[in-house]
């Protein structure tokens, strides 16, 4: 066995360090402004339901419609990207759904807000199994991707920090002629028509591309790619409707599935459940938002950083939702709202905590195409959760009149999802 030379494991500190501060940044304001754009409807719901006259069912469907769309172009959306150029499709999908999100603030009618969600979803389709199976394999290894992927997911909780009390203050705000609602829609929608024209200029699809490289480093990011994708095929070449029919992940579908269930459930309904079970203000509400996602920030990265050390994903993925589950069950038994929240916390930090050892699994055993189609397909089973777990707790506050049946559904999914990730095969650490 040959052993490297000083110079390679030069060039590959100074790769790895420049791959962490120059490809992360840009991938992660992208995710950022998404999720941006995708929970503003949560706060708009505290004065939008009341002005427009929607049903707590009508919200929920709405809110899960989006997800709708968003399967319908995943996989073929991935594939475009893969086979094409990745940071052209991400700048087209953040321009399409900007002009998306800013025509939300001129609806009126229910058959408006069911149409446009459903657009918004089409036009953000495959974003991250872009980001995953295109953009992070490319320019991070197998041992660094957790830790990775975590660090670009970090933008779920930045953008929760920035946004709820930016929402909460913006409700109480009202540009010329529109309500709160609306103001927040429209200063949300700008972000990603702007940032899509920089990503254009900012982003790299390869590291051939780059030129905050040198040849030395290209050349040592481009092996370590050619080589893991090598390893991957020889232990079994996957097309991507092999890949798309694999037990292991239908099996990664389903746990997507129910863990997005409960996250979505989670992340649209908890301004609503904490303010009917606390009756904070609306400009309250949104800083007492920032602890919690601020706890769950630091767990994730803890947990993507403890996986990338130590290679084990399993049940590095499974206690983030255990905890998770914890939080939901328990989160309307008390009369105390300090002890609601302090369950909300938890299951905060249990539903973000999985995500970068999660998506860094399927790329263990596809590259490329196959893992392209995959990943879009795993998301795509996610996010009809997505629409699964708001429509139901919509439903279950009109049918219950409460939060308590809606909440425990969201936290027995996760718990399911938990005890699945545990059967996961083991992952070598290197491949």
């Amino acid at each position: 066995m040959t052993l490297p030379q000083p110079e390679d494991l030069a060039a590959a500190q100074s790769a790895r360090r420049k791959a962490y501060l120059h490809v992360l940044p840009p991938l992660f304001i992208t995710s950022v402004i998404a999720y941006l754009d995708r929970v503003n409807l949560a706060y708009a719901k505290l004065t939008m339901n009341q002005d427009l006259q929607f049903s707590d069912e009508v919200f929920g469907l709405g809110a899960g419609i989006f997800f709708l769309g968003y399967v319908l172009f995943e996989i073929p959306g991935a594939l475009i990207a893969e086979r094409t150029s990745p940071r052209k499709w991400l700048a087209r999908i953040m321009f399409s759904w900007g002009l998306v999100s800013g025509l939300m603030a001129f609806m009126t009618q229910v058959w408006e807000f069911y149409l446009l969600r459903f657009a918004l979803g089409l036009a953000e389709a495959s974003l991250y199994p872009v980001l995953y199976a295109s953009c992070i394999p490319r320019w991070f290894g197998a041992g660094d991707r957790p830790r990775a992927i975590a660090l670009l997911l970090a933008s779920l909780q930045v953008s929760n920090i920035i946004g709820a009390p930016l929402a909460g203050w913006v409700l109480g705000f009202q540009l010329p002629g529109l309500e709160g609602w609306q103001t927040l829609f429209l200063l949300e929608a700008l972000p990603a028509l702007i940032f899509a024209v920089i990503l254009l200029r900012w982003f790299c699809d390869d590291p051939a591309q780059a030129t905050f490289l040198n040849a030395d480093e290209k050349k040592w990011l481009l092996d370590q790619y050619k080589r893991e994708c090598h390893a991957k095929l020889e232990t079994r070449h996957y097309t991507v409707m092999q890949a798309l029919c694999d037990p292991k992940v239908l099996k990664l579908c389903l746990i997507y599935f129910l863990w997005i269930t409960g996250f979505w459930g989670f992340g649209y309904w908890m301004p609503s459940v904490l303010k009917a079970l606390s009756g904070w203000s609306d400009l309250a509400l949104g800083w007492m938002v920032v602890p919690p996602m601020c706890l769950s920030l630091g767990f994730m990265l803890w947990i993507g950083h403890r996986s990338s050390v130590t290679g084990e994903k399993r049940f590095h993925g499974a206690i983030g939702l255990f905890i998770g589950a914890v939080g939901l069950l328990l989160g309307t038994s008390f009369d105390n709202p300090w002890l609601s929240y302090l369950m909300l916390c938890m299951a905060a930090v249990g539903v973000y905590a999985p995500f970068g050892v999660w998506w860094s699994y399927p790329t263990t055993f596809l590259t490329g195409s196959a893992a392209a189609g995959a990943i879009g397909m795993i998301n795509s089973f996610g996010n009809i959760g997505g629409f699964v777990g708001p429509y139901c707790i919509g439903w279950l506050k009109e049918t219950s009149g409460g939060y308590t049946l809606g909440w425990v559904y969201l936290g027995l999914s996760l718990a399911l999802a938990g005890c699945l990730m545990l059967t996961l095969r083991h992952t070598p650490r290197d491949l």
